[in-house]
Order: structure tokens, then sequence, then C-alpha cells
């Protein structure tokens, strides 16, 4: 039987028991999802945690009772008149939009569901024992914030009772690792009222940011690239030329500056656009890459937003690239180099996918097909496996997404790599060739974490906030058995600190244990353990929070040990 089957059943049964718990209840829609099913509800009782037994309890009934699924189908005009006697006003204005004459619906016992199907046999076809309501949440009907808030109900099924044990094993795992708890933890960055869909970034994750930047510099000026910055506010008429306003709009924050329209940039590319027009270039200085640490601000409905995973402002790690058509595909291999180099020596897995041209699009087809076998051939000469998406291509080009694979095997499209041949068409960019002819260049957009801001929450959940010592906000916690090697610690702090180790001291009155049980909440690295016989004999005990091992070594010792592992984390 096929998931997507079993669950769209499944979400028909949740939506029985309801009406049967609560026959006041008005239904929206209820679709099978990647990770279950939900359903759309309007009631006036606020369902919480506590009502899932109850929900359960009567869909194993329905479960029992075996009730066949039966298709039928109504004219729209029967329909309506159906749902109107019902008073269920959800289902009147989804029948509304249906352009067909004909209206398909499927009822199990006394229940009759408006749907486009399939379905199972029979309710006995899911397994009572392979299900489970996970959680409540609010939802705008039709996902826009001026309508009602309705209640939306997860639920998720399986065939079998082993498989749904895994899964929920699988979900407490990533509670555990939920990327905004452990960031509130290591305090790392934080959400306000005052600015919700905003981050703040607090000291600790300051550093770890600025260190992936660094690292990110580091390997970009290495591949040739120079670095810009452009600015966050541009005039509208910049974003109708891009291409921009016209299929970006609601996403964008519009304001006035001297009674003229502006926008705050929602993507890097215009602004790279106009850096490369200011003035004439020359073939011989392609490929020209231009990198970009660009802050940007895309409006987010409130119900999608989810801790740095999806947020209103992220800085994107960006970079548009400039060159003749016949070097596209030698760029784009070195591209795919410090991509998977980058990604290595960060700790991930990854697949590709190649992106085709979506509906609303621009440019020609032979373009897009010109593009797209570019991108094909590129990955191919790498020998790297690829599956075709199609139809999630950028309006502008296709593009090749690198999707993480994290540690709880869940996958994350990050880093990305556009091709376009519209966007210079669309400024009028030029270069003058070998034959002393102005023509047009090719621009590669192309980003490795996709957001800085996305990206550490990733890293996050991925690592347990157990950060690699290069990138840990502090590195060592400095410990003392009492206050009488407060003196050779604090020493030993200065000592580590002159060679550029991010370190703390515990002088707080707390108990040795109380000190350790803090260091391991932290996640710090290593821990420096000073006491009585350590202040003798002129050495420190260093434990370790991934091996757990300790050991007494001199400073000196120690001190290169831990510079050497924060220099070398670069691979090659």
């Amino acid at each position: 039987m096929e998931l997507e089957v079993l669950r769209h059943t499944t979400s028909h049964i949740l939506s029985q028991a309801l009406v049967r718990l609560f026959p006041k209840i008005k239904l929206a829609i209820g679709p099978a999802i990647k990770s279950g099913f939900y359903y759309d509800v309007d009631m006036e009782y606020k369902l919480s945690k506590s009502d899932f037994p109850k929900i359960e309890k009567e869909m194993k009934k329905i479960i029992k009772e075996k009730l066949p699924i039966v298709k039928s189908e109504l004219t729209k005009n029967e329909a309506l008149k159906f749902m109107k006697n019902k008073k269920q006003d959800y289902k009147v204005l989804l029948i509304e939009d249906i352009k067909d004459s004909k209206v398909s619906f499927y009822k199990q016992g006394e229940y009759v569901e408006l749907c486009k199907g399939p379905h199972c046999s029979n309710t006995g076809d899911v397994n009572p024992k392979a299900f489970k309501i996970l959680s409540v949440a609010g939802a705008y009907w039709r996902g826009n914030e001026e309508n009602k808030m309705l209640q939306r109900i997860y639920g998720t099924v399986f065939e079998e009772e082993k498989d749904l044990k895994h899964y929920l094993s699988f979900l407490e795992e990533s509670k555990k690792r939920d990327h905004r708890k452990i960031g509130k933890e290591l305090e790392l960055f934080l959400f306000t009222n005052e600015g919700i869909g905003f981050p703040f970034f607090l000291p600790n994750g300051i550093i770890l940011r600025r260190k992936l930047e660094e690292f990110w510099r580091k390997m970009h000026i290495e591949a040739g690239y120079k670095e810009i910055s452009t600015p966050i506010i541009l005039n509208e008429d910049l974003w109708h030329n891009s291409g921009h306003f016209q299929h970006y709009k609601d996403n964008m924050y519009i304001t006035k500056i001297d009674k003229q329209n502006f926008a705050i940039k929602p993507m890097n590319c215009p602004g790279a656009m106009l850096v490369y027009k200011h003035k004439p270039h020359s073939y011989k200085e392609f490929p020209l890459r231009y990198a970009e640490l660009g802050l940007v601000h895309r409006h987010e409905n409130s119900g999608n937003l989810h801790g740095l995973m999806r947020v209103r402002c992220f800085t994107q790690d960006d970079a548009h690239i400039f060159m003749c058509e016949d070097q596209v595909k030698k760029e784009i291999i070195n591209i795919v180099n410090i991509i998977d180099k980058i990604y290595k020596n960060i700790g991930f897995k990854y697949y590709i996918e190649i992106s085709t041209k979506p509906k609303d699009s621009m440019g020609s087809d032979e373009d897009w097909e010109r593009a797209i076998n570019t991108l094909k051939e590129a990955l191919k000469e790498k020998n790297m496996d690829f599956t075709i998406n199609e139809g999630d291509g950028a309006f502008y080009g296709p593009k090749i997404d690198f999707h993480l694979e994290d540690c709880l095997k869940r996958t994350w499209q990050c880093g990305t790599i556009q091709l376009d041949f519209q966007m210079p068409k669309r400024f009028n960019l030029s270069y003058v060739g070998k034959d002393g002819k102005k023509h047009q260049p090719c621009v590669v957009h192309r980003v490795v974490f996709g957001s800085i801001e996305r990206f550490i929450g990733i890293l996050t959940e991925h690592t347990f906030g157990n950060f690699p010592v290069w990138l840990s906000p502090t590195q060592v916690s400095v410990l003392t058995i009492s206050e009488d090697q407060i003196d050779y610690a604090t020493n030993v702090v200065e000592k580590l600190k002159s060679k550029g180790i991010r370190v703390e001291i515990d002088k707080t009155n707390n108990t040795f244990g109380k000190k350790i049980r803090d260091w391991i909440f932290k996640k710090v690295p290593y821990a420096v353990i000073i006491g009585e016989k350590e202040l003798e004999e002129n050495l420190i005990v260093v434990k370790s929070r991934d091996t757990k091992k300790q050991v007494k070594i001199s400073l000196e010792n120690f001190t290169e040990n831990i510079s050497k592992e924060i220099n070398n984390y670069l691979h090659d």
C-alpha cells in the first residue's frame, strides 16, 4: 500500500472522529504530507494534548468498524447545496473554486468528505497500532494572515507499528537537538516580540558566525574571489528591471524615500549587476568572481517562521561570477569543488539535484535547455550523481541544489549554483571580446551556506551544540578545586588567551561537582582542572568533552596540542 494513500485515508478517519466528538465542528482541508497528515478545523473548543487520547480512541473505533470507503460524484450545484445544508462553509468555498462540472466525494459510514482521493478500500486497512496524533497548532485559512486562524491537528501513520515507534524515537531525538532550545542554553541567539522573525545574535553566537565567515573568506580568497558589499535598500525601478518585482513582490518590504518607492533587498544579485556595470570589462578579466555576505529581508508569514531555519532577515553568502559562455562548465566545476571542500571540512554529506524551468520564468526554452545541459555536463565530468527536480529552478535560470544530510538523516537544501542568461540581458551587461566587439556575459549565482543563520541552525542540531573546537565560542573552561588555585588558574587563562585560545575561568563558589556539570552543560570542548597537586607540580589536568578522557599535562604541551587542533581544521 502506498504510504500517501494510507495517510490520506487516516486524515479522513481523523476528521470523522472529530465530527463524532464535536458535532458543530467546521472542516477545512486534510492532506497527506511528507511526515504524515494534518486536518484544519474551525471550532470554539481549543484542542490540547490532553484531547489526543480521546481522539485516537474514536479513530480506533472507526478503524475497527471496517467501514467501506466509497467514491461518488455530484454536479457542482448539487455539491454546493449538500455542503451548505451541512453548514460546512470551508467546503463550500473549496467547491466554488473547482472548475470541473463534477465534484467527487468519499463516504465512510455516516461521514461524507469532499475529496479527489485515492483512498484505502475500507477504514480497517489502517493499522490501529501504527498511527499517532502528534500536535495541534494554529494555521490561517489558505495560509493568509487576513483570514481566520484555524486549528491544525497533525498526525502520522505507518503500515507497521515498528515503523511508528522508530519515527516517534526520531521525533524525540529531534526535540532534544532543536536549535532553538540549544541556542537558548548556549546563549547563541534570541528572538523578541519587538522583532518577530528577526534574530538577535548574542556574543557566543557572534563568535560562531564570525568563525564561519572567516572560514568562508579564506576559501574564497584562495579561489580568486573579490569581496563586495551592496546597499540593503535600492529603488523600485531596479527590482522591476531585474524581474524580482514581478516574480517576488509579495515577499518584499517596500518603503518611500523622497517620494520615491524603494525596496529592501530580498536578494543580492541586482546589486552585483550594478557593481559589474559601473565600468567597461574585457574577456581578459574573466571569470570575474564577486563574493558578498549580504543581508537580505523577505516577508514570511508568521506561521512559517521557525527559529533560524525560517526568518525574515538573513545573510546570504552570495557570489556572482561573470564569464564567457565557453568558460561556464569549467567555472561550475570549480564552484562544485569549493562547495564540496567546505561541506566536507565542516562534516556534512550531501546529495545533488538539478532544478529545471518553473512555470513562472523568464527567457526562451532554447536558453533554458542550453543552461540545463551545461549544468548536467559539468556534473557528469565530475562523475557526480544527481537527480532532476522538475520545475523548481529560479525564475531566471536552472540550478544545481546541494542537500546536506545531518546526523538524523534529515536533508536541508543549502548550497546552490544558478546559471543565468537572463539578468545580463535585462541589465544590458557587456564585455569586449577577443574580436574587439561587445558581447553579453553569462552569470552564475551561487551560495555555499545559503543563509548563515539557517546554516548555524542546521549545524547546531547536527552537532547537538558540540561544535568542533575551531568553531566553539569557548574552547577551554578552567576549573579550580578550591579558591587556593585561583591565582595559578588566572595565569593559565592569560597564557592561553595570549595564544588566541578562547578561554573562560569559573570563579564561582560552586562545588567542584557543580563546576563540572556546568562545563558539560555549556558543551565546551576542554576543561582544564587545577587542584592542589597540579599547583605543586606546575601542571594541569585536561578533560575532553568528546573522548571523556583526562590527562595530566604541562600547559605548554596542552597549548601546542589545542593550537594544532584549532589551526588544522581545514583538511585537503
